[in-house]
This record gives structure tokens, C-alpha cells and sequence, in this order.
């Protein structure tokens, strides 16, 4: 691993610092901070010279804090010569502004994407982002984890003897339909209708709940109000149990009071994002899954110039 140097922005440190572990490397030493006036300065303490420079940094909240960090990290390893520079980013923010869906209204997702090109970085890692083609928004490659041999490893340690795969909505059929097919199970799909950005109804569900395990796969957890009325849906057909999986545990708004109240046995997620103390005896029925060696390989394989896709094919 010579010649690699990897770096973690404020918003998750402790992820990258597994990331290390598993690599076996330390951490790369830096000084992030703010002046007075909320400015941000970054400084790097280690030489990078000629080296191949990666900069771990999730875009959650605060969003706009932690993006102008990523940029001013990947900025500064620029001006200190790094070889090459990877923006490794297990949440990407701003990836549900994807398009144009009524007048005059911006592509987020495009710009922060033009952003941490502009800035400097010649690739870009992350994991499970909310829209698949925001690949193709960037002019550099795009390494895109799954998180789903995670949750499959875990998935099989259930208990249960009749499972379902149920998708929260009809956007999320393809994700749900593929833990389905890879562990043998049916599927089914709630049919719901949008009211806000923050409210959804369920309309129907197709396919049989009752007596059944029901498992419900996303790539994130917002506010919440999707997966719960899901839950509390099913419950109402006679599920025997719902699991509920998601990779970003964004848990904004009314998330944490929402998930406490509803019918749900076990919330997976993963660790992209940082989880406080509060939230977890909040909701004592939380299992974070680390995917931490998934991209500490995934940065191996960068590093040495080999596959990346090969770790899904099975």
C-alpha cells in the first residue's frame, strides 16, 4: 500500500478510521477547522507529494458544511501535488435533485457533481447512491458500491420461516426484486401516492403479507414517513414481523419519533453516516452493519488498479 494516503473530512471520521483498520494503515493527518467567522481552513500535516490521495467525507448534515469541506479538502490536496485525488463519499447529498420534475426548479445533484470535479478530484467512491444514473453526471469515473452483500450476509442469520421482500414504493421494485431473487423469496409492492415532499399515502399492497416476515429494503431512511406507513400497512394484513433495511440512516425531521412508534421489529443500517447516542437508545431495536471493508477494498483495488466491479459478481 505504498503511496496511499487516506484522509477523513469531519463528518464521520470515525468511518474512515475503520477504513485504515482494515487497510492496516494509519490514518492521514490533517487540520480541519473554522475561524471565527465560520470559514473553513484545511491543512494538511502529512506529505502527499506524488501520492495517491483519498479524502473520505459523507455529505449529510449539515449538508452545505460538510460539502464545502469535502471541496476545500479535495482543493488542498490539489495545490500539495497528490498524484491522483478520490472524493470517497458513502453519502452523497443533494442525489434525490436528480431532475427537473415541474418548472423552474434546479439539478442539484449535476451541480455538486460539476463541483467536485471543478475542485479537483479525479474519481469519485460511493455507495448505494438514491439515483443510479447520477453516475453519468460526472466527467470523471464513478466507482458505485452495493451495500447489498451486506445486508444479504445478515439477511440469513433471520429467523424467519415464510419471508417477503416488500418494496416501500413502486421506485424501489428493482433494488427489492434482487435480494428477493438472491435469497429465494417472493416479493411484493406497496402502491402509495406522494402528497409532499415529507407525506405519502399507501394506497394498496400487491402481493400477500399475512402470517409472513416481512423484510422492506431502501437506500435510505429520511423522514421516515414511507417506510413506517409500510409498516404499519402490512401489520394491518397480518405481517408476522417487518424488518426494515436501508443504507443512509438520514433520519431527519420527525424520522427518530416516526420509526419509535411504528410496528417494526429491527431497523438495519449501515454506518455511511454517523449515528448519535441519543438516537440509538432512541430506538433501541437499531442494528448498524459496518461497510467500512467494502470500501477499504474497494479502495485496494483502486490503489492497485484492479477491478472494483468484481467484488459483486458472485
Amino acid at each position: 500500500m505504498d503511496g496511499l494516503k487516506i484522509f477523513s473530512g469531519r463528518s464521520n471520521k470515525a468511518f474512515a478510521e475503520r477504513i485504515c483498520d482494515y487497510l492496516g494503515i494509519a490514518i492521514g493527518r490533517a487540520h480541519v477547522e473554522n475561524f471565527p467567522d465560520t470559514e473553513l481552513i484545511v491543512k494538511l500535516v502529512d506529505d502527499v507529494r506524488g501520492r495517491d490521495a483519498f479524502v473520505v467525507q459523507s455529505t449529510c448534515a449539515p449538508v452545505n458544511d460538510n460539502l464545502m469541506e469535502l471541496l476545500t479538502f479535495i482543493d488542498c490536496l490539489r495545490r500539495a501535488s497528490a498524484r491522483r485525488i478520490t472524493a470517497v463519499v458513502p453519502y452523497f447529498g443533494y442525489a434525490r435533485q436528480d431532475r427537473k420534475d415541474e418548472g423552474r426548479v434546479p439539478i442539484t445533484a449535476k451541480l455538486v457533481c460539476n463541483l467536485i470535479t471543478t475542485a479537483g478530484a479525479d474519481r469519485v467512491l460511493a455507495i448505494d447512491l438514491h439515483a443510479a444514473q447520477i453516475q453519468g453526471f460526472f466527467d470523471i469515473p464513478v466507482d458505485h458500491l452495493l451495500a447489498e452483500p451486506v445486508f444479504l450476509e445478515y439477511f440469513k442469520t433471520f429467523d424467519v420461516k415464510d419471508p417477503v421482500f416488500l418494496s416501500p414504493d413502486v421506485g424501489n421494485v428493482k433494488r427489492s426484486r434482487s435480494y428477493a431473487e438472491k435469497l429465494g423469496c417472493e416479493l411484493a409492492i406497496i402502491d402509495k401516492r406522494r402528497i409532499s415532499g415529507s407525506e405519502a399515502k399507501v394506497q394498496t399492497i400487491i402481493g400477500s403479507v399475512k402470517g409472513r416476515d416481512v423484510i422492506m429494503v431502501d437506500d435510505m431512511i429520511a423522514t421516515a414517513g414511507t417506510i413506517t406507513q409500510a409498516a404499519a400497512a402490512v401489520k394491518r394484513e397480518g405481517a408476522r414481523s417487518i424488518r426494515v433495511a436501508a443504507t443512509h440512516p438520514v433520519l431527519c425531521g420527525p424520522a427518530i419519533e416516526r420509526l419509535a412508534a411504528a410496528p417494526i421489529d429491527e431497523i438495519v443500517v449501515t454506518d455511511t453516516i454517523q449515528i448519535c447516542d441519543a438516537t440509538r437508545q432512541s430506538l433501541p431495536n437499531l442494528k448498524v452493519l459496518s461497510v467500512a471493508p467494502l470500501f477499504g477494498e474497494a479502495i485496494r483495488r483502486i490503489h492497485r488498479n484492479e477491478s472494483v466491479s468484481i467484488l459483486f459478481v458472485k
